[in-house]
């Protein structure tokens, strides 16, 4: 893979064009009727595919939390499985919630027919909460490469993009080209990020990405809480919870967030984006962070959740990921197989070789740290 750092945006008529349909209906054996939805390990349990979506066009309904239409191409992913699957309405809560907030859900809404069925939620926050989630492998499975999933199907990677700086040239004329540049008096009350750093994986990013522009490391986050302090004690850091709709206003005219976010703010998200809006990812290391699929232990809807899963691993959806500019698991799979958008991948470009990942064990470090140390140097 070649190190990119510019990264470009994929129009929307590239997008559009790309096919929505889900995953085939393999032919398999007839579809089981007396199979427990909650505890299937795999398609293969319902008979196969077919099975699969019987079970779940009988339940009718499948329920998703914290995924904004604009991010990574889930409004259009969204739209795809309900024209695929007709017989399902998907029911989208707390769009601009935090992975913190998809299992504070699942635990209050536990019996509930309103509880989420599945998540897409970061690994710091899964990994304090393995017991909601129930195994499940795709039927590409061989797809995801070992170190991307969880052996048993309890969860697996889906994407990541690269944190980047988003910026109104409008109020922002010159592009930022450091974290150190944030500090600077052109960034008065300007700079934002997406929550709390403590519940979302977003916001915690932003933080590791500091910390490894600031002489810390994947080992050492505390360097990125530190710049923090710096940006709120100059007057930089903005505590306001960064939207399609600040961003268009000029309320949060910087946002440090994910690549594929940035890019969907801007003129390439249509006539909903800002037009002065433009995406820089900084030389350097450039971070990213997977974010995982899971299936709630307690879903109402266990066989459409399932049918979910099928759905997003499918070629299809995965490319429409990628054409977000977020780079889905299964990609070089894609690529091995023929099955990637190859001008997408060309426009979007290919992931940097020296991309940095936080390891569930480093994740969960970090975590502590941010526990200990975000509010004392922010507030």
């Amino acid at each position: 893979m070649t190190t990119k750092r510019t990264i470009a945006a994929v129009s929307l008529a590239t997008i559009a064009a790309l096919a929505l349909a889900g995953c085939s209906a393999a032919a398999g054996t007839e579809p089981t009727s007396k199979v427990d939805a909650a505890k299937a390990a795999s398609a293969t349990d319902f008979g196969g595919i077919d099975g699969l979506v019987a079970a779940a066009n009988a339940e009718g309904q499948l329920n998703v939390i914290t995924l904004p239409p604009s991010w990574a191409n889930y409004g259009k992913i969204i739209d795809g499985f309900e024209k695929k699957y007709p017989k399902i309405k998907i029911n989208s809560a707390n769009p601009n919630g935090s992975s913190a907030d998809e299992v504070a859900a699942a635990k209050s809404q536990k019996g509930q027919a309103t509880a989420p069925d599945v998540f897409d939620i970061g690994t710091a926050v899964l990994d304090q909460n393995l017991g909601l989630v129930a195994p499940y492998k795709v039927a590409n499975w061989a797809d995801i490469p070992a170190d991307f999933k969880d052996p048993s199907g309890k969860w697996y990677y889906d994407y990541t993009g690269l944190m980047s700086i988003g910026y109104d040239s409008k109020q922002i004329p010159k592009a930022p080209t450091s974290f150190s540049d944030l500090l600077g008096s052109d960034y008065k009350g300007k700079v934002a990020i997406k929550g709390n750093p403590t519940q979302a994986n977003e916001a915690a990013s932003a933080v590791y990405l500091a910390a490894l522009e600031n002489g810390g490391s994947a080992d050492n986050i505390q360097a990125g809480v530190d710049f923090f302090g710096k940006l709120k004690k100059a007057g930089n850091f903005l505590s306001v919870l960064p939207t399609q709709a600040t961003v268009n206003s000029g309320e949060t005219p910087v946002v440090i967030q994910w690549s594929y976010n940035n890019l969907a703010w801007g003129p390439d998200g249509g006539s909903a984006g800002n037009p002065n809006w433009k995406t820089v990812v900084l030389p350097g290391s450039a971070l990213g962070s997977y974010y995982n699929q899971a299936i709630n232990v307690d879903a109402p809807h266990p066989a459409a959740a399932r049918l979910w899963e099928e759905y997003l691993y499918s070629p299809a959806v995965q490319n429409l990921y990628l054409a977000s500019g977020a780079y889905p698991s299964t990609l070089a799979a894609m690529q091995k197989n023929n099955t990637v958008d190859a001008q997408v991948l060309k426009t979007v470009g290919e992931p940097p070789a020296d991309f940095v990942q936080l390891t569930a064990a480093q994740a969960a470090a970090a975590s502590k740290v941010l526990a200990s140390n975000w509010a004392k140097a922010v507030g």
